[in-house]
């Protein structure tokens, strides 16, 4: 027996509830040092409070997913929120650097709800518009890494550290009234009950080549930006000898393409498959990344020409994103949250590792180009074993 599909819930409401898996991770970076020494705790535990952040994301993603597929988009997502709303007033309260470590875990925890599980809805729910509607989600993901400090640093001025805090209390509150009030239930019933294991959900993605494909041709084409992140104050201070004020411009204007892909990418869904879109975009990214090994290789380029490559770069970055994303929820609809939350814990991971592999080389600039290009030949591979998949459809 079929059940009646939800309406779709407002697009605001989706992009509000996105808000809150980023902005609260960013939005505290102004504040590390003025709360250490409020705290009395050393730089190495307050940037701890970041990386806890960074794995209470991935955790999240692999929790949320398969038992919004269980349970239900709404419920679930009702429970993340509330969790982040309750952490972050532990973060408001706490006493210790420890105790604000333990609190930014668990607000992680409930934040990660409202940044993967809209993607998830929006695929129970958008139809043919998916790719337009995921697009403008990544759009808002994207802006918050640039706006989330600008606010914290605004309220930091004002008020306080803590301050922060209260404000992400106040959105957490209003996201989950909003949510409770307007958010329909949109996980699309299955045939025979509510829904099978947890496990058995994950297990079905992961042993799909085309899903595979996904997370790796996904992840070498977009997570690995991460690695350059780490590395700019190297590539632009150490290496090309500009000034330390110029970073934040600088890679505020690569963002700035990686919204116009995101917005691009409204412009043309429907018309090409999103397989498709994510595999061309991966590898203008691709070529990008090689031309700046090439130049970092022969000889320093100028921070002006680093800076336009990877804006073509960011392009191409802005349109994989939500492409990638469609493709790999439209794999098994049945299973769209766990396919979010599992893809977005691969994404995430690939990201930490290229952040990390930076470290490995002294020279970090070079060592981040090396990266970009490694990750994306590997995401190209895993794109074609996806589009391959598709063509054989035993192997999706």
């Amino acid at each position: 027996m079929k059940t009646q599909v939800a309406a779709p819930p407002p697009t605001w409401l989706l992009v509000l509830v996105t808000f809150s898996g980023t902005v609260a991770m960013h939005m505290f970076v102004p504040a590390l040092t003025v709360a250490g020494d409020d705290l009395r705790a050393s730089a190495a535990a307050m940037q701890t409070t970041i990386t806890v952040y960074i794995i209470g994301l991935a955790v999240g993603q692999l929790l949320y997913g398969p038992l919004s597929d269980r349970i239900g988009r709404r419920p679930t997502l009702l429970v993340g929120l509330s969790l982040f709303a309750v952490a972050s007033l532990a973060c408001l309260l706490a006493p210790s650097a420890q105790v604000l470590i333990y609190a930014r875990f668990a607000q992680a925890l409930g934040g990660c709800a409202g940044l993967m599980l809209p993607r998830a809805i929006v695929s129970d729910t958008a139809g043919e518009n998916t790719l337009r509607q995921l697009a403008l989600l990544s759009l808002m993901a994207m802006l918050s890494p640039g706006l989330a400090p600008l606010l914290g640093s605004l309220v930091l001025a004002a008020a306080g550290w803590r301050a922060m805090f209260a404000c992400l209390v106040a959105f957490g509150v209003v996201s989950v009234f909003f949510t409770w009030r307007l958010l329909p239930e949109t996980r699309p019933m299955r045939a025979g009950g509510a829904g099978g294991s947890v496990v058995r959900d994950a297990w079905t993605l992961v042993k799909s080549p085309v899903f595979l494909g996904c997370v790796v041709g996904g992840g070498g084409s977009t997570a690995a930006y991460y690695a350059f992140i780490t590395a700019a104050p190297f590539i632009f201070v150490t290496r090309l000898n500009e000034p330390v004020h110029t970073v934040g411009p600088f890679l505020a204007l690569i963002v700035s393409t990686m919204v116009l892909g995101a917005y691009g990418v409204r412009l043309i869904a429907g018309r090409v498959p999103a397989m498709k879109i994510a595999a061309a975009a991966g590898l203008l990214s691709t070529a990008a990344s090689i031309v700046l090994l090439l130049r970092m290789s022969l000889g320093s380029p100028g921070s002006a020409e680093v800076v336009v490559i990877m804006m073509v770069y960011g392009l191409g970055l802005g349109v994989c994103s939500p492409a990638v994303s469609a493709a790999s929820m439209a794999i098994n609809p049945k299973v769209a949250g766990s396919a979010a939350g599992v893809y977005g814990a691969g994404h995430m991971t690939i990201g930490a590792l290229c952040a990390a592999s930076v470290s490995l080389i002294d020279d970090h600039a070079l060592a981040a180009f090396i990266v970009l290009v490694v990750a994306g030949i590997a995401g190209q591979l895993g794109f074609w074993v996806a589009l391959r998949g598709q063509r054989t459809p035993a192997a999706a």
